[in-house]
């Protein structure tokens, strides 16, 4: 194939040499115009008509394929479009199918942390209720005091570590609400992306 470069020079070409057809035809239709002779001016316009045509010609000539070698281009370039297109699209269902699966990930672990805390705090009432059946046995028994006295201090243990670890896991619970959350938003905004990119 020739270069950009000379086809461009063998266009030009092409195109200054329908003007001098069109100009030439203008000069003769002129001069016979001014010689005033009918046969000159009747064989100058069929010549006028004939130069004209020729014009035309080499113009649409150089007109098809520059429309076709645009067309092409169009094509090529709708072609690249296209499968940047169709990458995107694939990269954004990855994406959020990935957000799918955390958000997934997160909301199980936040039901096994609501059922750990659920257990915690039914753990801490009966702490709680034995705390208290120590203590009203302790006041009524202090006879066995020193006895009571080793028993209670267990179950107060016991219930501190029960309401701390209650506290542990109601903040482990806040932080992972707060997460999940966090990739519910990040999801809907995922999802909702193409149909910005389309509106």
């Amino acid at each position: 194939m020739s270069s950009p470069q000379a086809r461009r020079r063998q266009r030009s070409t092409r195109l200054g040499l329908a003007a001098a057809l069109i100009l030439i035809a203008a000069v003769v239709v002129l001069g016979a115009v001014l010689s005033a002779s009918l046969t000159f001016v009747s064989v100058a316009a069929v010549l006028a008509v004939v130069l004209g045509a020729g014009a035309a010609r080499i113009t649409h000539s150089e007109l098809v394929p520059a429309r076709r070698d645009a067309a092409a281009d169009r094509a090529r370039q709708a072609q690249g479009y296209r499968e940047i297109t169709e990458q995107r699209s694939s990269e954004h269902r990855e994406f959020v199918d990935a957000m799918q699966l955390r958000v997934g990930k997160a909301e199980r672990a936040a039901e096994q942390l609501e059922t750990a805390v659920v257990a915690s705090q039914g753990r801490a009432a009966d702490a709680m209720r034995r705390l208290d059946a120590e203590a009203r046995r302790a006041d009524l028994a202090e006879a066995e005091g020193s006895r009571l006295a080793v028993a209670l201090e267990e179950s107060e243990e016991r219930a501190a570590e029960a309401i701390v670890r209650v506290a542990e896991l109601e903040d482990e619970n806040g932080t992972l609400r707060t997460e999940n959350d966090t990739l519910r938003s990040e999801l809907d905004i995922a999802t909702s992306w193409p149909h910005a990119k389309q509106a």
